[in-house]
């Protein structure tokens, strides 16, 4: 994998990471939300699902024939989709609650703050390491050039 391979996927690292602090920062806005407009539902919580960006067959082909086996077969990440947790909602009695249902409870979201908080010192370190290795790949590469010229 050349250098520019490195920020690439580095790169995609950043923005799954910029989409997924998106995510925790809806979650956490609507830790109260009871009622979705255009529903009668509370908000659910948000995850988002990554996965690996494969190389084509192509790609892995030519690699091997040239003899480098050992290459990533892996291209970067993307997001896939956005799923709901399936977590069951709170329920909280509140009897005068407009929401509330017969019995006097009302179904907050899944939403634990506690769990958003980690996920989102999670997504912060992981931000940080794909800024860093940018950072190293950019270094090298300067490095390179200026060797290069003399």
């Amino acid at each position: 994998m050349s250098l520019y391979g490195a920020i690439d996927i580095n790169a995609q690292g950043l923005s799954v990471q910029r989409k997924r602090m998106q995510l925790v920062a809806s979650n956490i806005a609507n830790i109260n939300t009871t009622r979705v407009e255009g529903t009668d539902q509370p908000y659910v919580r948000r995850q988002l699902v990554v996965e690996a960006v494969p190389r084509s067959e192509f790609e892995t082909t030519l690699q091997r024939a040239m003899g480098d086996e050992h290459d990533e077969e892996i291209q970067g990440v993307r997001a896939t989709a956005i799923s709901l947790d399936p977590s069951p909602l709170r329920l909280k009695y509140e009897p005068d609650h407009p929401h509330a249902n017969e019995n006097g409870y009302v179904s907050y979201p899944n939403i634990n703050p506690a769990v958003e908080m980690v996920d989102m010192v999670g997504v912060q370190r992981s931000y940080e390491a794909n800024l860093a290795s940018i950072r190293s790949a950019r270094s090298m590469i300067d490095r390179t050039i200026d060797l290069l010229r003399g």
